[in-house]
């Protein structure tokens, strides 16, 4: 008994924590309607700040503190609120892009400023008293602290938001913002309100767990999974429930650990029982309308067949033009664009055309790779077949339960899907389900060979680069021509209202797990070329924040667009890895790029997608019947010159560069329209053609419209 209680104590401690942390983020979902992803970050970077401040620089506790709770933590909150604003016109996903933009980059900021391979700690408050003997068991003042803050969070959020005209302003805002501004009230200052209360607490539950925890920036910030829980148990709104919640995690981690049997296949669920928790409470608890939704969409661009294959031949081309003039070393990493790219493109039916959210397609990848390295050892053809179709039924698994589930509320669930997978699922060593031995990474890696093609062994580097071309190439052409096809016209009208696909007479359930499963498939496939390309694989190069960047350029690329998974192929394999080579000192900048596109593109810089301006101003050339044979020739033509060694690697690829400059240029020399003689400027009305009474009023009416 006396185990029991000193387990529920310490599970108690941990809940206080998770409702501090999931009573801010419910603050500022339900006061602003942006659903923060970053909210665990915050907590993080507040903690690495204290850190800094109490031992880094020694600084007084006391003085660290209010550094931290009175300034940095407000000024945060500004900083998300300002840099968060311009969501409210978004859609589901385009919406998700900022937090996540954020998520990824304040990790990656993180381990920039603070060494990730340095090991730090944090000593608890009030370490040197005594701990507070209650009889049966002990309460040390660390934990006596976490529950008083959490109680006084709760305490004086209810005042707040029930009693004082601010709280009413704050709740009033996201439903109606113009009509709070008609009454006297500021929605903005109401807004920056809510964030700045919302980033305190995740700094005063970034500060308190801290302490009990390793300081790893990817761990503090997924300790949200937790606060996720608590806030889903609230329903998004409700912070009695969410304190609730807190407390059925806090004793249901506490618990496993002191009572889950010792053995291998167990360990890891207890460390992924909060996002089985969350998983749980997705599905069985009632969700109202999402606060804020927005459910504008733009069109899906629709390729055409000759275009289709045209680009199709491009990325083929380019995967021989890697092959044959890059060393085993570079292919390896640069060669990896193709893999990258069939993984980004599992989206673009799943998410541009159906609007289903999705942040588990790289753990999705993982199964494909593992699959196919146990399926096929010695590169058997049908065991990627096998792998794609394995990968297939778990995401139409994935559907299944989170057919009632949309928005956030699906962005969450599958973001729990990868957590469990990273956490437990591939952590488990091999085992037997009805006398069949299923293994995955065995705790271990997983050592992956090419594919064996028909007694073609393709087992170079280079000829590993060449097939990762061809399937993708296939792969887009067969999204284009899924987009063309009745069926995706289906998933889009789905995309732009489930409700009245229904109403006409389709069927949910099938459409949905339909392009769950195809997705998936789609992400096996590159999951296992992947594999490929390296030649093994381990867990944790499918765990779900290695896959955020990922989803972050897919959206700049611009949903719906086939293209965007060749354009994210290129930003991994290119800037993220060629900007390090180039220039070692700015490692950690390239990979804070995503995250930076990811603002920009939240921002309304990229909100049209980046491939979209890409092709209207650099395609027209290549629909040239002068500028596209000759440019054509000129890039075929650099390439027999490296071939030949006449030129190195660098030479090709500023000569291209070059070329397509040029042949830009030319093209748009060549299409210019002429001028017409008889439209004369308004700056020269009355000095080429006589001045008319008329003239006033046009130019008077043109200043006032401001036209």
């Amino acid at each position: 008994m006396e185990q029991f209680l000193a387990f529920g104590i310490v599970g108690l401690s941990t809940a206080a924590i998770y409702a501090v942390i999931g009573s801010g983020l419910v603050l500022t979902y339900t006061t602003t309607g942006v659903f923060n992803f970053a909210h665990g970050a915050a907590g993080m970077v507040s903690a690495f700040v204290y850190w800094q401040l109490s031992v880094g620089w020694s600084w007084p506790v006391p003085l660290a503190l209010a550094a931290v709770l009175l300034v940095f933590a407000p000024a945060f909150g500004l900083m998300f609120g300002k840099t968060l604003a311009p969501t409210q016109g978004l859609g589901d996903a385009e919406k998700l892009v900022m937090t996540i933009a954020l998520l990824s980059g304040l990790i990656v900021a993180a381990r920039w400023i603070w060494d990730p391979n340095a090991s730090r700690s944090l000593p608890r408050f009030f370490v040197d008293k005594p701990a507070i003997d209650l009889g049966v068991v002990t309460l040390t003042w660390h934990q006596a602290l976490t529950i008083a803050v959490a109680v006084a969070v709760a305490v004086g959020l209810r005042i707040l938001l029930y009693r004082t005209r601010t709280g009413v302003e704050m709740r009033a805002t996201v439903d109606d913002r113009a009509l709070v501004g008609l009454t006297g009230a500021d929605p903005r200052r109401a807004n920056r309100i809510a964030w700045i209360l919302g980033i305190e607490l995740a700094a005063i539950g970034g500060i308190l767990i801290a302490p009990l925890v390793t300081l790893d920036a990817a761990q503090l910030s997924l300790l949200i999974v937790s606060a996720y829980t608590a806030a889903i148990f609230g329903r998004l709104r409700n912070l009695p429930m969410v304190f609730v919640g807190a407390v059925v995690v806090g004793l249901l981690e506490s618990y496993l650990t002191g009572y889950l049997p010792q053995n291998e296949y167990l360990p890891g669920l207890r460390l992924a029982a909060p996002a089985l928790l969350l998983f749980v409470a997705l599905l069985v608890f009632p969700h109202g309308r999402l606060r804020g939704r927005d459910r504008r969409v733009g069109a899906v661009p629709l390729p055409t067949l000759g275009g289709s294959a045209a680009f199709a031949a491009v990325i083929v081309t380019l995967g021989l033009m890697l092959a044959t003039m890059l060393t085993e070393s570079d292919l390896i990493t640069y060669g990896a664009m193709f893999a990258w790219g069939v993984i980004a493109l599992s989206y673009v039916p799943l998410l541009g055309f159906a609007g289903q959210i999705s942040l588990c397609q790289l753990g999705l990848a993982g199964i494909g790779a593992v699959a196919y390295g146990h399926l096929g050892p010695q590169g058997q053809w049908w065991a990627l077949l096998a792998a794609m179709g394995i990968a297939g039924l778990v995401g139409a698994v994935i559907a299944i339960p989170a057919l009632r589930l949309s928005g956030v509320y699906l962005a969450l669930a599958t973001a729990a899907f990868a957590v469990v997978l990273d956490r437990w699922i591939f952590t488990l060593p091999s085992f037997e389900v009805l006398g069949v031995n299923v293994a995955l990474f065995d705790q271990g890696s997983v050592s992956i060979t090419g594919p064996d093609l028909f007694g073609l062994k393709v087992d170079t580097t280079a000829g590993i680069t060449v097939f990762a071309a061809v399937c993708l190439a296939l792969a887009g052409f067969g999204v284009a021509l899924l987009r063309r096809s009745r069926f995706g016209r289906r998933l889009i009208a789905l995309r732009d209202s489930e409700a009245a696909y229904a109403t006409l007479g389709g069927n949910l359930l099938v459409a949905r797990v339909a392009v769950f499963a195809l997705s998936a498939a789609i992400a096996g496939l590159g999951g296992a070329l992947y594999g490929m390309q390296v030649r093994a694989v381990a867990p944790d190069q499918f765990n779900l924040v290695a896959g955020l960047p990922i989803f972050l350029i897919v959206t700049i690329a611009g949903l719906g667009v086939v293209g965007a998974g060749m354009f994210t192929g290129l930003v991994f394999a290119g800037p993220l890895n060629v900007i390090p080579v180039l220039w070692p000192a700015l490692l950690n900048l390239s990979q804070v790029l995503p995250a930076l596109g990811g603002i920009l593109f939240g921002g309304g810089v990229l909100r049209d997608g980046a491939v979209a301006p890409l092709r209207q101003e650099w395609f027209p050339m290549l629909r040239d019947r002068v500028v596209a044979p000759l440019l054509l020739v000129a890039v075929l033509g650099l390439w027999g010159l490296r071939l030949l060694d006449a030129i190195d690697g660098w030479g090709f690829t500023g000569g291209v560069v070059f070329v397509i400059v040029v042949a830009r240029i030319w093209n748009s020399a060549r299409t210019r329209p002429e001028p017409d003689p008889s439209v004369v400027p308004v700056e020269w009305w009355g000095i080429r053609r006589p001045w008319s009474p008329d003239d006033k009023e046009v130019l008077d009416r043109g200043v006032a419209t401001g036209s």
